[in-house]
């Protein structure tokens, strides 16, 4: 078994708090989760998380004009400097004070990052090696109280800051100039951002209480009735500059919106459009047009408040994330309508699971969703709210069409995943609690054990009728499993045993196997002649079903101890008695088990020597509970840990806890608790390639390093489409069309493709590197549209199918959309042809016809 698994993606969490920022292009949304960045692209509909993962949960991000350059910035001020196309870390850095804002230039020459009550201004990096990629240029002072955030002028050349002492500041990063930074103050709440026009004689600023204010330069020379030619000068180029430094700004006007009570979270500014979009702590947002304040749009799209908002490159597409729900929203406001709408689970996941093909997963949490998700693109794609509390298990049936869950509000329920509805209900005769599940191979029986009965509930999918009850069990059933073959059912309980039941069978036998404590999880070997159970004292017993006895046993709990809460007495080496293994799973062949619990470690085993095989940490990040091995003392105070205490707002709004329903003051004694890191749920995918754990960060994908091909041209430097022409002219036909993909010059690639000879075809395709053939199915399905080489490309098709099936058919969820696109492409070329030949089939009888009457009227003639 290949145990080089790696960090593939997060799936379940798609926003937890920070600002989220659009791409360059405006096709992609960064979003911070946790202590890592996932990236939806929405053209494209797929979505991945970069593979770096910093010491706490995100506070910033900011992105460079280019779209290479990515700083993020934690919650302790540490900052990473990322290579967003390459996805990897050049850089670590250390602000030292925690940042409520970043941002680059308009020009990327520098970026202002607060700190407090002050803004420090830095040269950006480059792209070169540089000894330090981060040179302080200076720092801009004034404020009495905290910064909230600082945007750019268009010409790079003036920044302004807002600040909780409820004023503005203009500051300047042109030393050539005599500048007095001028301070703007009017507000009666602090500011929550202000931005420079277009055109930067307008300022807009908007502060917390939905006041919106616009101000207007006037010139010193105009103050003292003079010509007001020294506001506007210009260059060399003949372009005009606004001098900012020899303007006076007054209040031109104020707006307020029609909310007294409403707060507004968050803002930003579309200065091609002259757009305010404002989000308010209610959940609702507004889009405003300015110096009118005309209300082009307002939508409620939740009832918590929210917490960033992004506004794309053509100002279409609008960005809002809301951390309370775990929200993320991509809204088309010309339009109406969402382009992405993503939500994880409100709780902690409970179960996961994989379908049989591998391609979709499953998961319920304590929110009582079931949410099914695809697993090439990352995105959830349906929602199940029919229950009404916790969902503990899911499980797929009937090749994937068919997702049954247990709640704890006493129903197990069936839904179709063709028509995505809820067709089947499960009922117990008294309520009961469903705390496990598991379905036969034929998807005609499912059974559901309980937390307070202590019985197992069997019912017939067919009819929806309770078959049977399985009574015998006195503790609560923890687990349940069915044999790979359907004839066998085994179940876990806390009464410290596990039992194997003959469901189908006349003599409904028992066989219990007891265990020293309570037992906790169960799963079949795929071959059904062997049982592996997980107790309380974090061991792992495999059992042999027909002689009952135990053929092995893995000690696991020195395995995944680890991690120190931050209330512990006791080391981390001597905590191990909590330690133990809730979910078990074994691999499609039954060479290894993986199991997860409450611990940072998910454990791999190799079955037949007990010898563990690999140790994957879930996460490094410090904002949760059990992630370290060693505490900090100097955290340590009478009163608790500083960390805990710096967690609280510095607002009343944000320490008023409301969480019960129907209270209004809320609590204002409330502190915040870090959640602990563990995995309730584990499953291996069908194919062996992957595997998913269910933890407080959210739904885990590790699987084997496949995505990162060699390429050989990665080495090569000197690419350039003449040495691409003369690889082509020396039949070197696989080098040159790579070359030409790498180039990425659709001229260049026409003439590349179309000079592969047909012979040579078959030879180059068997050769092409796994790497490019996205991109190779992706042109031939383009190309086939409008070039008249039918043959030519169903040649290049047929080729590429026969020689990487294989690869093709393991990555089908990648190449959807290259196999819709070749499919559309043949079926209009047959469509084409078939018309053609149809038309020429009619115009050849009419010409034979009128031969026909031709001779006739000859033949005529001649009698």
């Amino acid at each position: 078994m290949k145990s080089s698994y790696k960090f593939s993606n997060l799936l379940g969490t798609v926003y937890t708090g920070a600002n989220v920022l659009f791409t360059p292009d405006g096709n992609s949304v960064l979003s911070p989760v946790g202590n890592r960045v996932s990236m939806f692209d929405l053209v494209n509909n797929t979505s991945c998380t970069l593979p770096f993962e910093m010491r706490k949960n995100i506070d910033r991000m900011a992105l460079s004009p280019n779209g290479t350059l990515l700083v993020t910035v934690d919650k302790d001020g540490r900052a990473l400097l990322i290579n967003l196309p390459r996805r990897v870390v050049l850089h670590h850095m250390n602000f030292k004070t925690r940042a409520r804002a970043i941002q680059f230039s308009p020009d990327g020459k520098y970026f202002a990052i607060t700190s407090d009550k002050t803004v420090n201004i830095w040269k950006a990096p480059g792209h070169t090696r540089e000894f330090a990629p981060f040179v302080l240029y200076f720092t801009a002072l004034g404020h009495h109280d905290a910064v909230t955030n600082v945007n750019w002028s268009p010409d790079s050349r003036f920044f302004i800051t807002s600040s909780k002492d409820m004023t503005c500041r203009i500051f300047t990063v042109d030393r050539s100039i005599d500048f007095v930074p001028a301070s703007l103050s009017g507000h009666r709440d602090y500011i929550v951002n202000a931005w420079f026009s277009a055109d930067m004689k307008n300022i807009y600023s908007i502060s917390r209480d939905g006041s919106l204010f616009q101000w207007k330069n006037s010139t010193y020379a105009a103050m003292h009735e003079d010509s007001d030619t020294e506001m506007v000068e210009v260059d060399e180029d003949g372009n005009e500059i606004v001098r900012v430094d020899k303007v006076k700004w007054r209040i031109q006007k104020k707006n307020y919106f029609n909310s007294t009570s409403i707060k507004v979270t968050e803002a930003q500014f579309f200065a091609a459009s002259n757009l305010v979009v404002a989000g308010f702590a209610n959940g609702l947002f507004g889009i405003y047009e300015v110096p009118n304040f005309t209300t082009i749009h307002t939508l409620s799209i939740s009832q918590k408040k929210i917490d960033t908002v992004a506004i794309n490159v053509t100002g279409e597409w609008l960005a809002f994330g809301s951390a309370a729900l775990g929200q993320l929203l991509v809204w088309e406001w010309q339009s109406e309508t969402y382009v992405l709408k993503q939500q994880g689970h409100y709780y902690d996941i409970n179960s996961v699971s994989y379908s049989g093909d591998g391609q979709s997963l499953a998961t319920g949490g304590d929110d009582g969703k079931v949410k099914v998700w695809n697993t090439a693109s990352g995105f959830c794609f349906v929602t199940f709210s029919e229950h009404s509390s916790g969902v503990n298990a899911v499980e797929f049936a009937k090749q994937g069409q068919v997702l049954f869950s247990a709640s704890l509000d006493g129903t197990v329920r069936a839904f179709d995943l063709v028509r995505y509805r809820n067709f089947r209900t499960f009922t117990s005769p008294n309520p009961v609690q469903f705390t496990s599940l598991a379905v036969d191979p034929s998807g005609e029986i499912v059974c559901a054990g309980t937390m307070d009965t202590f019985e197992i509930y069997v019912w017939s999918v067919q009819t929806g009728k309770l078959l049977d009850i399985l009574a015998g069990h006195t503790g609560p059933i923890s687990s349940l499993a069915f044999s790979p073959t359907g004839m066998m059912l085994v179940s876990g309980s806390w009464d410290h045993s596990a039992r194997t039941w003959d469901v189908f069978g006349r003599t409904k036998s028992i066989e219990p196997l007891v265990h020293q404590t309570e037992v906790l999880a169960v799963a079949f070997k795929p071959d059904g002649k062997e049982i592996a159970a997980a107790t309380l004292d974090g061991n792992i017993t495999f059992w042999d079903i027909q002689e009952a006895n135990i053929v092995g046993t893995v000690d696991g709990r020195k395995d995944i101890m680890g991690g120190r809460k931050k209330d512990d007495r006791t080391s981390s080496d001597n905590a191990a008695s909590g330690k133990c293994f809730n979910s078990i799973c074994y691999t499609a062949d039954g060479t290894s088990l993986i199991g997860s619990g409450t611990s940072k470690y998910i454990c791999i085993y190799d079955v037949a020597s007990s010898f563990l095989i690999k140790k994957f940490t879930i996460s490094k990040n410090l904002s949760l509970d059990g992630t370290q091995e060693m505490l900090n003392s100097k955290y340590m105070t009478e009163f608790g840990s500083l960390e805990e205490l710096e967690d609280e707002g510095s607002d009343r709004e944000e320490r008023v806890d409301l969480s019960l329903p129907g209270t209004r003051s809320g609590d204002l004694s409330v502190r915040n608790t870090r959640p602990e890191i563990k995995s309730k749920a584990v499953r291996f995918s069908p194919t062996g390639r992957s595997w998913a754990a269910a933890t407080t960060d959210g739904l885990m994908i590790y699987s084997l390093d496949e995505d990162i091909l060699f390429d050989p041209f990665d080495l090569e430097i000197d690419i350039t489409p003449e040495t691409v022409i003369e690889a082509l002219g020396e039949k070197e036909y696989l080098k040159s069309l790579c070359m030409a993909f790498r180039l990425n010059e659709k001229p260049l690639l026409h003439t590349v493709f179309e000079g592969v000879p047909p012979d040579s075809v078959d030879l180059v395709a068997r050769g092409m590197p796994e790497k490019y053939l996205f991109k190779l199915l992706t042109f031939v399905g383009m190309h086939m549209e409008t070039s008249p080489h039918i043959e030519f490309h169903l040649l290049w098709v047929t080729s590429v199918m026969t020689a990487h099936g294989r690869y093709l058919r393991d990555h089908r969820g990648q190449f959807q959309p290259v196999f819709r696109a070749l499919h559309k492409g043949v079926n209009r070329v047959r469509d084409d042809i078939a018309t053609l030949c149809d038309s020429n089939q009619y115009t050849l009888k009419y010409l034979l016809n009128q031969q026909a009457i031709a001779a006739r009227k000859e033949a005529a003639m001649q009698e």
